[in-house]
């Protein structure tokens, strides 16, 4: 079975690793974007998948567009049976779609038609949803609207982060792909069609979205902290300067501290209570608490937020903007 695999983050290296351990499997072709400087470093660095694929000897393509006639030859020089992607980047043309006689299967993580788009995990996040899971699908010119080969689910832990999830979703999805496959290629498993009055869009993060409205629930803020990680964090403003919120959980009313009766509507102000106010919080949108786990003040390191109130005590009982 000739395969090109596309990929290009660390989602894509499960999948391409549990088709290099397929022995019906011939990986003919790697492509993934091409080397691009990451953080402050002006020294183009090779995406990820590239770097596993150099290391198991496979042969990598960039060709940058896929649109372009040199990239779609290279291709189809390559006479694949099946391309599979993940996480590549970049929407596959008419041309490319229609190269092998398999067609283009892509691994997706979300239940489609739930979470099509640009930010399917961290959407799942902030929806306080239980579950998610990934989307075996046959690809076609839309966006994530192809027909639905197989799915399946994984739980969403309660202090799951996008990264941590990201993870998880990148090994659950090796091992359908792995299951999938081979059924598609021999005709025993069939796509249905996606429910497109269900579907759900995505999109892009921005990094506006790192600011906090302290107007919202403590849940709703809390699954913020949790998708938005590690970009673009969340963030409030403490005497003029950016504080990040690192880490932070809601309580449950059960849990929460009676407060004094000055402060209980004033959302954003900062309480603290326990012996050497251990427990730090901020009062949110109807009467919640959002507990401070880990607090970052600009040219520090990040720390346990009690630890940041007891070198910054006037951060009790200050109020901070929406």
């Amino acid at each position: 079975m000739r395969v090109i695999f596309m990929g290009t983050p660390d989602f894509a290296v499960p999948s391409l690793l549990a088709l290099a351990e397929m022995a019906e499997v011939e990986i003919v072709g790697v492509v993934t974007r091409p080397d691009k400087p990451v953080g402050r470093s002006p020294t183009p660095q090779p995406p990820p998948i590239k770097v596993a694929a150099l290391a198991r000897g496979l042969p990598v393509l960039q060709p940058g567009s896929l649109r372009k006639r040199p990239a779609q030859e290279a291709l189809a020089a390559l006479t694949p049976a099946v391309i599979v992607v993940a996480a590549f980047g970049q929407i596959l043309p008419p041309e490319v779609l229609a190269l092998p006689p398999h067609g283009c299967l892509n691994v997706h993580a979300s239940l489609l038609p739930k979470y099509r788009g640009a930010s399917p995990i961290a959407s799942a996040i902030l929806a306080g949803d239980a579950a998610t899971g990934n989307t075996i699908m046959r690809m076609d010119v839309g966006l994530d609207t192809g027909d639905i080969i197989t799915q399946g689910a994984i739980p969403i832990a309660p202090d799951d982060t996008t990264p941590t999830l990201t993870a998880k979703l990148a090994e659950h999805g090796a091992a359908l792909l792995a299951r999938t496959l081979p059924g598609w290629v021999a005709g025993t498993l069939t796509a249905t069609p996606q429910e497109a009055a269900q579907a759900t869009m995505t999109r892009l993060i921005h990094k506006d979205d790192a600011t906090i409205d302290w107007a919202l629930s403590a849940e709703v803020i809390a699954r913020r902290v949790r998708a938005f990680t590690p970009w673009p964090g969340t963030q409030t403003m403490w005497r003029g300067q950016p504080l990040r919120l690192i880490a932070a959980h809601a309580l449950p009313p059960a849990e929460s501290p009676p407060l004094p009766s000055a402060i209980p509507d004033a959302q954003g102000t900062v309480v603290a209570w326990g012996r050497g106010n251990a427990h730090v919080a901020v009062v949110c949108g109807d009467h919640t608490l959002l507990e401070l786990d880990v607090l970052q003040l600009p040219a520090k390191r990040a720390a346990a937020a009690a630890d940041v109130v007891r070198g910054q005590p006037a951060l009790i009982g200050a109020t901070l903007p929406a």
